[in-house]
């Protein structure tokens, strides 16, 4: 298909500034404000937007059928069952053994360690959800770039950028193709080139997104990231550990002695946390609050800059050297390993405030440090409200982080030596996600059904236990879904898509057809930058159909620019769940998102505007 440089037709008739539109684009503003502060959780922010549009009901038309109906909806029972496979697939360490194989390939060739990084990448996230493959190949990668000598800043955000592009190979690679299809599906009624998404819709244009990507990445974007991590960091000189680390012996007659290390850590002060005893040239790695001290005991504490020079004056203890000369935390080889773990985005430690001794008490891990936007904490860690994406440094003994590697509450970024896959059950779970794609393929099922079936199949070959149905899916993102569809409904309903979209048209009516779409790119990443990406499919692709209709264009090709523009969020940490996961283990700025990203933002809008163009007409 030609790409067409026309101009858009002449505006259309102002539609009428009702109250309905008035109260609606209210709401909408308001979930803006909250997307952006965050000062709710997202989950939360989802409900209290249900409760408003039926509270409104009279101007919204959100009943409280229609207000509950994202819970129901096909994209959302879709996207949880999708999730589910996915969990399935990562306990069988499939995505982990193609890492690794391909690790062996890379060496010590940045080119072939982002090569190799992409190709293990891009493909699976086409078939799998891309957050879990980006939370199971942070580590791997991590090794990657460590066995190569090279600095891990140089490979994290790729990963996540490649998980991204790869994501829109197929319609079940992100939440967000999936709710764009229903979207798109919804509107058909009142837009007949508007359908439902097939599982290879835009495979196509997907397939040259991810080469022009990857070319970006291998050639271009590794000159632009900085080496933030050195290779095999020194992550007690990166977090300064040293200055906030000191050795307190329990002397003779101390009323410590026989306490537990709760009431230490009480007496001692709110900042001080235990995080290692020496007793008898035995050393205790991220001790239980009800482990109890003896006389000569030496506390190995941590604490801020400020406080610890009190411990001077501490009763029952004194200090054994020089507080801020820095302390050997005896790392491998001594029981006790030293890493970083990553908040994930469905962890139940999100929104919790920081407790060192309860944090040790649940996870069997001491918390040495933190950082939070690629910033060191410096401050106490004590109380301190924890978010997705904060990184904490962490010594435990390794059966205690093998474990963690297990939950989902936390991304260890470093690979387990022996991991608890589920080998055996790989092909079982390869065969599951073959049938699940060949069935929505071919269409004999709806994705819906043939996900759900999917699911059950895990279960019953053993793929997954029962109780893991839950801990894998991300539930902050299924409550988002359902308060989000409601809103796009009442957006629709009121007239207020059309009227954003009669404000576009009637300032871009000048432009080439073509120009407007870009433009709709342009503006959906943006958007997506600073709100959730589904949120910004559920809001923009209504405008951006009745803009095209408005124009005389394909609303089709505009819903394809919302969709590839919304899951493909570059400029900065927060547009993208995949882009917080490696902030922190890659030690990276705000700033350097941009410098790596804009580009290629810049560049596949240009890519993808003229494939949708070509392959779809506009």
């Amino acid at each position: 298909m030609a790409v067409s440089l026309v101009l858009a037709q002449e505006p259309a008739t102002q539609p009428e500034l009702t109250t309905d539109v008035l109260v609606v684009l209210g709401v909408v503003a308001l979930a803006l404000v909250f997307f952006l502060t965050e000062r709710l959780p997202i989950d939360v922010t989802a409900i209290l937007l249900i409760v408003i549009l039926i509270l409104l009901e009279p101007w919204t038309g959100i009943d409280p059928a229609t207000g509950i109906s994202g819970f129901s909806s096909d994209a959302t029972i879709t996207v949880l069952a999708l999730l589910i496979l996915s969990g399935g697939v990562s306990r069988t360490g499939v995505v982990q053994e193609l890492g690794r194989r391909m690790a062996a390939f890379a060496g010590t060739s940045i080119r072939k360690q982002l090569f190799a990084t992409i190709v293990v990448t891009s493909p699976v996230s086409g078939v799998l959800n891309n957050t879990p493959v980006v939370a199971l190949l942070v580590p791997v990668v991590t090794d990657v770039a460590n066995r190569g000598n090279t600095s891990p800043s140089k490979l994290l955000i790729p990963l996540s950028y490649a998980s991204q592009v790869g994501g829109m190979l197929t319609l079940i690679g992100t939440s967000t193709n999936i709710l764009a299809s229903d979207v798109s599906a919804r509107l058909g009624a009142e837009y007949p080139e508007l359908h439902r998404f097939s599982m290879f819709e835009f495979t196509q244009l997907g397939a040259i997104v991810v080469i022009v990507g990857a070319l970006y990445l291998i050639f271009v974007g590794h000159y632009l990231l900085p080496e933030r991590v050195p290779p095999r960091a020194d992550y007690l000189a990166e977090y300064e550990v040293g200055d906030y680390v000191a050795e307190v012996a329990v002397v003779p007659g101390s009323p410590l002695a026989e306490a537990t290390v709760g009431d230490a850590t009480a007496s001692l002060g709110a900042d001080v946390d235990v995080v290692q005893i020496v007793r008898d040239a035995d050393r205790s790695i991220a001790p239980r609050q009800v482990s109890r001290l003896r006389e000569g005991d030496v506390l190995v504490v941590r604490t801020d800059r400020d406080a610890i020079a009190t411990l001077e004056d501490a009763t029952g203890v004194e200090l054994v050297g020089d507080p801020r000369s820095g302390t050997d935390l005896e790392t491998e080889g001594e029981g006790g390993v030293i890493t970083e773990i990553v908040v994930s985005l469905d962890s139940r430690l999100v929104g919790e405030h920081l407790d060192p001794g309860t944090f040790r008490e649940e996870f069997g891990a001491a918390v040495l440090g933190m950082r939070r936007h690629g910033e060191l904490v410096e401050e106490r860690l004590v109380g301190r409200r924890l978010d997705v994406g904060d990184t904490l440094l962490v010594q435990a003994p390794q059966e205690t982080l093998d474990r963690l590697s297990r939950r989902d509450d936390v991304i260890v970024a470093r690979e387990p030596p022996r991991p608890g896959y589920r080998a055996d059950k790989a092909p079982i779970a390869i065969a599951i996600m073959i049938g699940v794609v060949a069935v929505a393929a071919l269409e004999l099922y709806p994705i819906l059904v043939s996900a759900l079936a999917g699911v059950v199949a895990m279960v019953v070959t053993g793929v997954l236990e029962p109780n893991e149905l839950y801990d894998a899916v991300e539930w902050d993102i299924i409550f988002l879904l359902a308060g989000v569809i409601p809103l796009g409904i009442a957006l629709e309903q009121s007239g207020g898509a059309s009227y954003l979209a009669w404000l576009v048209v009637s300032t871009a009516g000048f432009l080439p057809t073509i120009v407007v779409l870009w433009l709709f790119y342009i503006a959906t990443g943006l958007i997506t930058e600073m709100i959730s990406n589904n949120a910004s499919v559920v809001l923009l692709i209504p405008v951006a159909a009745a803009a095209a209709a408005g124009i005389g264009a394909n609303p089709f090709a505009f819903v394809m620019a919302v969709t590839f523009a919304a899951s493909t969020a570059f400029l900065g940490p927060i547009g993208y769940q995949t882009n917080l996961f490696v902030y922190g283990p890659g030690g990276y700025r705000f700033t350097d998102y941009f410098r790596v990203g804009a580009p290629l933002q810049f560049v596949l809008s240009i890519v993808t505007v003229l494939g949708i163009a070509f392959f779809w007409g506009i």
